[in-house]
């Protein structure tokens, strides 16, 4: 898969830095002096195009063409938008990607600019402490399904309402199943039947509500979930 990103700030830098470890294609465009210097001792020099990003003669000699992804992640909310667009109609790129630098700006990343997905930083912040405080001690190791499910862990403390009880009969809605449970260092694919110990680890993927009703029934017994 071949991905297009457009800023090479600390965002677009990381990102390309990890898809090129996992062995994607990627091409980043950048024109200011003072962060292409940084980029050069980074990323491979190959993956670097010097240019401006909302010029479509810059980003056609770069390649955009032939990338499945744009990720628009310059520091302007208004190139981010332009980004998006171009590739869309004048490039035919699949999926397009757009950073929202100001949360005001959020309504216009829609699909009137063929914006297919964002990165707003200040809602995955929100979204991050909410969940913690609902969540309590449960663990969100994945995110799964663009954010609509996770993979999340906790530990079975003691005196917990699900300690004793079958799966079958704990009352998880059906989107919210529990994949495995580790007890003692050892990890069982559970049944219906199965029934959770105390200290049990239990790994599940589920949606937020699923999520919010396990948490209930793994909360120990002198704390409420916020």
């Amino acid at each position: 898969m071949f991905v297009f990103i457009a800023g090479g700030g600390r965002t677009g830098a990381q990102l390309a830095a990890q898809l090129i470890a996992q062995n994607y294609e990627v091409r980043l465009v950048e024109h200011r002096k003072e962060l292409l210097t940084r980029l050069h001792h980074e990323l491979p020099t190959e993956v670097i195009y010097e240019g401006q990003a909302t010029d479509p003669n810059v980003l056609r000699q770069a390649g955009l063409d032939r990338a499945n992804v744009i990720v628009a992640c310059t520091n302007e909310d208004e190139a981010n938008l332009v980004l998006c667009y171009l590739a869309r109609t004048m490039f035919k790129v699949r999926r397009t990607i757009g950073r929202i630098n100001n949360p005001r700006n959020g309504w216009l990343f829609d699909k009137n600019f063929h914006v297919d997905e964002t990165i707003n930083q200040a809602d995955v912040m929100a979204h991050l402490i909410q969940e913690e405080m609902s969540l309590g001690d449960m663990m969100t190791l994945l995110k799964i399904r663009r954010g609509r499910y996770s993979l999340v862990e906790e530990k079975v403390p003691k005196g917990a309402k699900a300690i004793g009880v079958q799966i079958k009969d704990l009352g998880l809605p059906d989107q919210c199943v529990i994949a495995a449970i580790i007890r003692n260092g050892q990890v069982t694919l559970p049944r219906g039947t199965a029934m959770l110990e105390e200290f049990d680890e239990v790994l599940a993927v589920t949606d937020e509500e699923g999520a919010k009703k396990l948490a209930l029934l793994l909360e120990p017994p002198d704390r409420s979930i916020l």
